[in-house]
């Protein structure tokens, strides 16, 4: 088992990291690779909401903007324009734990605002004003790793060192960086960017080799769910590719993740909750 806070205070919520949680996907994208434009309006939005949370999802991760590889950047008024409703109404209707996956620190101040309880922001708050942002919101914040911006991190990736060295020191470092800010280590999670910037060989040694981030003794978020290393391995189109997130699922569990950001719920609750209790058994 793993060092690091077992409590993450979300706002108003009280996470429980104890045991590894699913964190239920909402793209709110008419682009994203896997579901672009299926819960665009707000009504499709909120009933596959609701279901995720009925399957067991611990937190909903609403996203405005696609960041799949080649995906381009939008406004912070049209990434607003998606996200606020829907946080808006997550809170009001479900009093659901809402994770906002943005990079846009106006994004971040009026999720907070509408009671968001955690930011999830695959550039590590690197953008102008979003490290301000995520400080003055008060809410845990998941860095991540990433080479490149999501137009071109998948043209020939490439590390002068091995992968999950190279992941765990920009993360180190730039937990320090947002320490040195005043932002506080016990409100950050650390997420290693499985297909952001990586090849299928990168992407499967960092899971191999995932341990190494344990060392930095803050929770693990992963994120694998239909992504292109599993249809590359397996040859299974987007909608055959539950099986072998599954698989990575378990794995990551067994290698230290304590959330799960996921499009299929159920299946992957049960797949968590069944390594975990296998696990425990070592305790």
């Amino acid at each position: 088992m793993t060092s690091h806070p077992s409590t993450l205070m979300c706002g108003r919520h009280r996470l429980d990291l104890s045991f590894p949680r699913v964190m239920g996907i909402l793209n709110v994208t008419p682009d994203s690779f896997s579901d672009g434009g299926r819960h665009a309006a707000l009504d499709d939005a909120l009933r596959h909401a609701e279901r995720m949370l009925a399957e067991g999802a611990a937190i909903i991760d609403v996203g405005g903007e696609s960041t799949r590889p080649g995906a381009d950047p939008v406004s912070a008024d049209e990434e607003l324009e998606r996200v606020a409703p829907v946080v808006e109404a997550l809170v009001r209707e479900f009093d659901a734990l809402v994770s906002v996956d943005t990079s846009c620190p106006e994004v971040m101040r009026e999720s907070a605002a509408l009671g968001a309880g955690m930011l999830n922001d695959v550039r590590s708050l690197e953008r102008d004003g979003a490290l301000d942002a995520a400080i003055g919101s008060g809410l845990p914040v998941c860095l991540m790793h990433r080479q490149g911006e999501p137009r071109d991190m998948q043209h020939a990736p490439r590390y002068d060192e091995p992968i999950e060295e190279a992941v765990a020191g920009y993360l180190a470092a730039r937990v320090a960086e947002c320490e040195a800010a005043g932002l506080r280590r016990e409100r950050l999670l650390l997420d290693p960017g499985f297909g952001f910037g990586k090849t299928v060989e990168h992407n499967l040694r960092l899971l191999h080799r995932m341990e190494r981030l344990t060392e930095l003794e803050l929770p693990l978020l992963v994120g694998m769910s239909r992504k292109s290393m599993i249809g590359k391995v397996l040859e299974r189109p987007v909608e055959e590719r539950l099986p072998g997130g599954l698989a990575l699922s378990t794995l990551a569990v067994e290698r230290g993740a304590r959330i799960l950001r996921v499009h299929d719920v159920a299946p992957t609750v049960d797949a968590v909750n069944m390594t975990w209790a296998v696990l425990k058994e070592g305790c």
